[in-house]
């Protein structure tokens, strides 16, 4: 590890003067006009100003790279005192066969298209962009990092188009309000032109970037002759109000929480602030912060928690400011490695994850925890320099408890909290090298005795990132990261925090971390650097990371994984010109290690990975692993180390031409392990496009696996004094038959580009059967005891749907378990019906519905299990109704 920060570090200030600040000497030049007329956006381009010469000269870059286009287009870019104007006239010899489909914004549609990127900051690393397809249906979005983009962040701006006898034209006004750059007398901007011809994949542009480079903004053309304007002070105020009703039988009788129905009114308004031209501050009051889709049903047999994409507006839009780590590199692999993510917006506002106190009686626990208020600021400081913060305050939530003798109570399950965030990032030399900085810190107000031991007091993290170019072609980049945490609480509080997955300090066997009863605070390292080959034919990339044991980011990151060391090098090759059978191919080859800090080997696995694209636009791909055996330090649960056998993987994947009505996709995967384990799982999908503005997408997913030693999830491990290959302890295990079956429905319906409809349907039932029963016989091995052999015994127990074991025949030290089969049945639709009444202004109709069902525990159906999972008996549905307004005084 030190030798990767020496070697970052003293090459970090060498190479921030060693390359020239623009290296593209050849950058072609566009110039802006000034508007003389008022410019009506309806796409007609009847004004003076779009009756001189434009821009003409496009090149291909699909299907054939640098080639003549087939069409010919003409754009024009104007400005005024208050707007950019940008018009196109996209001509078409067949103008009936233009492919025209209607999306929602930002919808990524199978149709001709037309965008204008605009690097306002002039930083080459960041821009704007704005996009119409011939319906009008528009998107929008920023360019970061280069070449990554981000679609949720949402402009107010003006674009019609027409389509006529010579194709189709397009007509954009964007107020300098939705852009951000610097005041000066005269202003140069980075810009770039597309278009894209649907029924020949045909994409133009006018700075065409080959294949076989990197990079997208810093490609850009220089845009100049805009003078004499000035950033506008910026303020937007979004009203809004809201109104639910959730109705359910999921009640008992004489609930006086629950009679099956709750109604619920809100109202709030956001504000966006601008601080100069460069910053934003994103300020609510009594904020609104629920998703008006919903998440998809899982089920996690882990001990490891469930990722979920965040939805809320709020912290969707503009975050890809809070990114750590990535920055530099088009490639980042992480093989079984687990980046920690500092800022998983979700906490903030989750469900309570408190305990109550009374649990006898009726219950009214909250769904979600209130946010009293939250601040966000996202921007530059000065051109190349970025930050961005959210602060949060959660309220002190309370769970009612009627015990029904006349007792009420009012128990406290989430704490007051305010949730913090700061994030900087300073590019030099056009992004050829950086330096960031993050800080995250949590505070609660455990105010009552039994709070102290479920919630940490305070967490903080920082940490340093950053890259570098090798060379001034930009080939190769070194990028990196390190950061350091800590949490504090009470000694208890920090007993389970050390005993919980991310740690399992109690493990026995080990000799470098134990459980200290007497911690109350918790601190740990973590870093990762990686060397990336940007562009070119060959792909290489390699990485080491490390996260010590005691490092933990989950206030409010997301992380998984801690007491590793991780390593990986990727190989591969990739073809970009079309050979008569393959328009494009590629291949990589991969191996990884990992390692805990005790030198335990807990991962090896290699690699192959394919993909290719057929001439008629079928794309296929696939991949083969095999996992070496080593150490498995997950299975026990915070027991001892058990190893994992051989394994072998392989998958495949397909789909036909997406221009089709009709798109079949079909993904296969399968593996096997040495120790007689199997998984199957076959996933065929179909999108229809019946219409311009329809397209339904219907997928099913059917898998089928055996694994040979699952965890028993009722009272284990047994405490024994006897088992002494096992530290005292019995580690119960079995087989398990698990048959899943679900299917993802989605209907997107647009009736103009203001006005859809969205569906989306998922039922999923799982079934698990567990047989087989057995213990870890030695720690360290894959070797197990099993039940009714060798003098031991087992027996199920009708009565109470559980099995007793005497694991040696002495009839002294029987223990019993739960059955642990399940037959989980779960349902969740989702209505959104969207209407933009005025821009910037929408109204939302929603209709939401989860179910859910259990029986026939371990038998697996197909008939009988979904006609019980469609005649649910416990379901709650949620209508809402939500009108914001978007006003700029």
């Amino acid at each position: 590890m030190k030798y990767f920060l020496t070697v970052f570090l003293l090459s970090l200030p060498v190479t921030l003067f060693s390359f020239n600040l623009d290296s593209l000497t050849s950058r072609p030049i566009l110039e802006a006009h000034l508007i003389t007329n008022p410019i009506k956006v309806d796409g007609v381009l009847s004004e003076e100003d779009w009756q001189r010469p434009g821009i003409t000269e496009f090149t291909q870059r699909e299907p054939i790279e640098g080639a003549k286009p087939s069409q010919r287009s003409e754009v024009w870019i104007g400005y005024d005192d208050e707007a950019i104007y940008v018009a196109a006239r996209l001509y078409d010899d067949r103008p009936d066969s233009i492919v025209s489909r209607i999306g929602r914004r930002d919808a990524e549609l199978n149709s001709d298209w037309f965008a204008v990127a605009f690097d306002s900051y002039h930083d080459r690393r960041t821009g704007f962009f704005f996009g119409v397809y011939p319906s009008g249906s528009i998107l929008d979005g920023i360019l970061y990092n280069d070449s990554w983009d981000d679609k949720s962040w949402d402009a107010v701006w003006d674009a019609a188009t027409t389509i006529d006898n010579k194709g189709w034209t397009a007509e954009f006004r964007i107020p300098y309000s939705q852009l951000r750059f610097t005041e000066q007398n005269e202003y140069v901007w980075g810009v770039n032109i597309a278009r894209s011809i649907e029924r020949t994949k045909e994409e133009l542009w006018y700075v065409m970037i080959p294949k076989k480079e990197s990079g997208f903004v810093s490609h850009f053309a220089d845009m100049i002759g805009i003078k004499n304007i000035h950033p506008p002070a910026r303020i937007e105020i979004l009203p809004y109000v809201v109104s639910s009703l959730k109705l359910t039988n999921q009640f008992e009788k004489g609930d006086p929480y629950n009679d099956g129905n709750k109604f619920f009114r809100n109202g709030g308004a956001d504000i966006k602030l601008g601080l100069g031209s460069n910053l934003t501050l994103n300020a609510t009051i009594n904020p609104d912060f629920g998703q008006v889709e919903v998440d998809p049903a899982v089920v996690n047999l882990s001990q490891f928690e469930t990722f979920f994409d965040e939805k809320r507006p709020f912290f969707i839009e503009g975050s890809n400011y809070f990114n750590f780590g990535y920055g530099g590199a088009n490639n980042n692999y992480g093989f079984n490695w687990g980046n920690p993510d500092f800022f998983y917006s979700r906490r903030i506002g989750r469900q309570p994850q408190g305990d109550v106190q009374h649990e006898d009686g009726f219950q009214d626990y909250p769904d979600a925890t209130t946010i009293l208020g939250a601040a966000k600021l996202t921007g530059k400081i000065v051109e190349g320099w970025s930050l961005a913060t959210v602060s949060a305050l959660t309220q002190r939530e309370y769970a009612k408890i009627d015990d029904g003798a006349g007792n009420r109570f009012d128990d406290v399950v989430e704490p007051l909290a305010s949730y913090n965030i700061v994030r900087s990032l300073r590019e030099f030399n056009e992004g050829r090298q950086a330096l960031g900085i993050i800080g995250t810190a949590v505070f609660r107000d455990l105010n009552k005795p039994y709070l102290v031991n479920q919630y940490n007091q305070r967490s903080y993290a920082v940490g340093l990132d950053g890259w570098t170019n090798l060379d001034s072609d930009k080939e190769y980049v070194v990028t990196g990261w390190l950061a350091s945490s800590m949490i504090k609480g009470t000694a208890e509080q920090m007993i389970d925090v050390q005993q919980s997955y991310l740690h399992y300090f109690q493990r026995p066997g080990q000799n470098y971390i134990s459980v200290d009863s007497f911690k109350t605070s918790l601190s740990g390292y973590a870093g990762r650097f990686a060397l990336n080959k940007e562009k070119g034919n060959i792909i290489f990339n390699t990485a080491f990371g490390f996260i010590t044991p005691g490092f933990e980011v989950n206030d409010l990151g997301f992380q998984f994984r801690a007491n590793t060391y991780n390593g990986h090098i990727v190989l591969g090759y990739r073809w970009y010109e079309p050979d008569g059978v393959f328009r494009r191919k590629s291949f990589q080859i991969a191996t990884f290690r990992n390692y805990d800090f005790g030198g335990n080997k807990f991962g090896e696995g290699y690699f192959l990975f394919w993909n290719a694209q057929l001439m008629n636009y079928w794309n296929f791909g696939g991949q083969f692993s095999t996992n070496s055996p080593a150490y498995d330090l997950f299975s026990t649960r915070g027991g001892p180390l058990m190893t994992n056998p051989r394994s072998y993987h392989l998958g495949w994947y397909g789909s036909t031409d997406s221009r089709d009505r009709i798109v079949c996709e079909l993904d296969l995967g399968g593996s096997r392990s040495e120790s007689g384990g199997s998984y199957f799982e076959i996933e065929p999908g179909i999108e229809w496009k019946p219409t311009s503005g329809i397209n339904f997408r219907f997928s099913t997913e059917f898998s089928r696996g055996l694994t040979t030693a699952q965890w028993v999830p009722d009272s284990n491990p047994v405490d024994d004094p006897t088992a002494l290959s096992t530290y005292g302890k019995r580690y119960i295990f079995s087989r398990l038959d698990l048959n899943e079956m679900s299917a993802r429905i989605r209907l997107d319906w647009t009736f103009t580009p203001k006005l859809s409809l969205q569906l989306f349907l998922q039922p999923l039932v799982s079934v698990g059967k567990y047989y087989g029963f057995k213990e870890l016989a030695q720690a360290g091995t894959f070797t197990f005891n099993r039940y009714g052999e060798n003098g031991s015994t087992i027996s199920y127990i009708d009565s109470t749907d559980s099995y007793t074991v005497d694991p040696d025949g002495s009839g002294e030290r029987n223990f019993s378990f739960s059955n642990p089969n399940f037959n989980d049945k779960y349902l969740r639709f989702n209505a959104v019906l969207r209407w933009e009444f005025l821009p910037g202004s929408t109204a939302f109709l929603v209709w939401t519905r989860s179910g859910d069902h259990s029986g026939n525990a371990g038998e697996f159906k197909f008939g009988r299990d979904f006609g019980n999972l469609l005649r649910a008996p416990n379901h709650e549905d949620v209508f809402l109704i939500k009108i914001a307004y978007w006003w700029q005084p």
